[in-house]
């Protein structure tokens, strides 16, 4: 892809995510991660009704009259993306590929981020970390995410979500909130999303299209596997074939949901056809 048509994408994401994130999503994300804390305001006048565990005996004992302390909502967070960019992300039957999709999903939490003045990271992966980018503020720096995300080259086609998830406890020391974007063609990460789970605040994106969920009747069909490069002839019409294909996704997954809400983690599906806006909306509202 060329600098100028780059731009140009860029440009266009800008400004639909942009839009949806001012409009929709900005107050939802507010709602929805209240931030770390309270954190000391002012001391002011007691007044009736105010709650007597919040007086300031030391400014109290001086004016001899009391006084209460005021909190503030500590907002400050950290958002992390954390997107798989293994090879069957490229993959798409309908109008546009599953990275496409996350791309787009992405840029809308980032401004939504942004415009709650929260610093947004990403961390790329496939079955390595292939690229860390620290947490920052800025719309700058939300641009160069949505750039990486449309013109990076994996250097690896497979997918390893543990050991995406063991670099990011490693790395993030303060608690984030954390989307993990995925179609969730793996296995074996249960024990690091947990420890994952207990730090910070997840949440897993599973982005699919509907025809990775059954092989259709196609007679004999020379077939690849985008994430090991193997091809191989596949018999589609063989009842036996399609349904061992439909047994193995059903249980990636099965395992996918258990696993994210057995370790306390947020779980939300989004099909390549489908409303990604209603999807977070709504999960945002079930959160808030």
């Amino acid at each position: 892809m060329d600098t100028k048509e780059l731009l140009k994408k860029v440009r266009k994401i800008e400004i639909k995510t942009r839009r949806l994130s001012d409009h929709i999503f900005g107050g939802e994300y507010h709602s929805t991660f209240k931030g770390r804390g309270m954190t000391f305001s002012e001391v002011r006048q007691y007044q009736f009704g105010d709650d007597v565990r919040s007086i300031d005996w030391n400014v109290t004992a001086r004016y001899n009259e009391p006084y209460v302390k005021v909190f503030e909502e500590e907002r400050e967070l950290t958002m992390m993306l954390m997107v798989d960019v293994s090879g069957s992300e490229f993959f798409g039957t309908k109008n546009q590929f599953k990275n496409e999709i996350v791309t787009e999903i992405s840029a809308t939490l980032a401004f939504s981020a942004l415009q709650n003045n929260d610093k947004v990271g990403v961390l790329l992966f496939s079955d390595e970390v292939e690229l860390f980018i620290p947490p920052k503020k800025g719309k700058t720096h939300v641009l160069r995410i949505i750039r990486e995300l449309l013109e990076f080259t994996p250097k690896s086609n497979k997918t390893d979500i543990g050991e995406a998830l063991k670099y990011l406890t490693n790395v993030m020391k303060k608690k984030a909130i954390v989307f993990v974007l995925s179609d969730f063609i793996a296995e074996d990460y249960e024990k690091t999303l947990k420890i994952t789970g207990n730090k910070h605040d997840v949440t897993g994106i599973r982005v699919y299209d509907e025809r990775e969920v059954e092989i259709p009747n196609l007679g004999v069909v020379q077939m690849m596997d985008a994430e090991t490069g193997a091809v191989q002839l596949i018999n589609t019409q063989s009842k036996k074939v399609r349904n061992a294909y439909a047994e193995y996704y059903t249980e990636r997954v099965n395992y996918f949901k258990e696993t994210f809400t057995k370790a306390g983690c947020g779980v939300l599906d989004c099909r390549v056809d489908e409303s990604y806006v209603k999807k977070l909306l709504g999960y945002f509202k079930r959160r808030g």
